[in-house]
C-alpha cells in the first residue's frame, strides 16, 4: 500500500478520482475505510462499543492525512447499535459541512463479510423480538422486518438453503454464522450505487417506534 504522503500527493493531482469514505459502527466491531474508484486506500478496525468513539475519530484523522478531499461519505445505518449509528451519522454530517462531500446511508446488513451472494440476516431486537432480512447481491429483497421467535423460526425453516448470518449469538438459534459488516464493503456498495437507502438526512434504521419509559408515580 502507498504511504499516506504518497497517496495524498497523487490524489491531489488526479481531479477525476472519486474518493469514498465509509463509516461502520452499528456493532461493537467498528471499521472505517477510504476508497478511490474501487481501490482501498485505507482501512482500519476499532472498538465501537459505547464509550469507545475515540477509535472512530482517531481513524478519521488518519484518513484526512491520506486524502484531504472526499467526494462521498457512506454510513452503515444498521439495524444494530442505535448509539453507534448515531455517532457515525453525527460524524458524517460534520464532515459534510467541512468537505462538501455527499452523504449516503446503506443498511449495515448489506455489508456483512461473507462470500455468500444471498443470505439471511438476523439479530436480537430486544423485548422478545428479532429482525430478519433476506439479502441478495447487495440489496434487501425482503425486510428488515421485526418478528417474534415463532415467526423467525418459520422464516428460517422456509429458507433453510440459505446461510443465516448475525453479528452476535442469539439464544435459541444455535446455527448462526457470526460475522460483522465492514466499512470497506460499504464503500464498494456506494461506488456501485447499490443498497443506498438514504441521502443527506440520515437516520438509523428503526424497527419499531421509540420506546419511552414513563417515570414512576410517587
Amino acid at each position: 500500500m502507498d504511504t499516506a504522503a504518497g497517496v495524498g500527493r497523487r490524489l491531489e493531482g488526479d481531479r477525476n478520482a472519486v474518493i469514498t469514505l465509509a463509516i461502520e459502527t452499528s456493532t461493537g466491531n467498528g471499521s472505517l475505510a477510504l476508497s478511490e474508484d474501487g481501490r482501498t486506500l485505507f482501512q482500519e478496525r476499532f472498538m465501537a462499543d459505547r464509550g469507545h468513539g475515540a477509535g472512530l475519530f482517531a481513524n478519521l484523522e488518519r484518513a484526512r492525512e491520506i486524502a484531504p478531499h472526499w467526494d462521498q461519505i457512506v454510513v452503515g445505518l444498521g439495524p444494530g447499535s442505535y448509539s453507534g449509528v448515531r455517532i457515525a451519522i453525527a460524524a458524517a454530517v460534520g464532515l459534510e459541512f467541512a468537505t462538501k462531500a455527499k452523504v449516503l446511508g446503506i443498511p449495515s446488513i448489506l455489508a456483512l463479510e461473507t462470500p455468500a451472494q444471498k443470505y439471511l440476516s438476523v439479530g436480537d431486537a430486544r423485548r422478545d423480538s428479532f429482525y430478519f432480512a433476506i439479502v441478495h447481491d447487495g440489496e434487501c429483497v425482503s425486510g428488515p422486518m421485526l418478528l417474534d421467535a415463532a415467526a423467525l423460526t418459520a422464516e428460517l425453516s422456509a429458507h433453510e438453503n440459505l446461510p443465516v448470518l448475525s453479528s452476535a449469538p442469539i439464544a435459541g438459534f444455535p446455527n448462526l454464522q457470526i460475522c460483522f459488516p465492514s466499512a470497506e464493503r460499504l464503500a464498494r456498495l456506494a461506488e456501485m450505487g447499490r443498497g443506498i437507502s438514504m441521502r443527506d438526512n440520515l437516520e438509523p434504521i428503526y424497527l419499531r417506534d421509540p420506546h419511552i419509559t414513563q417515570p414512576k408515580k410517587l
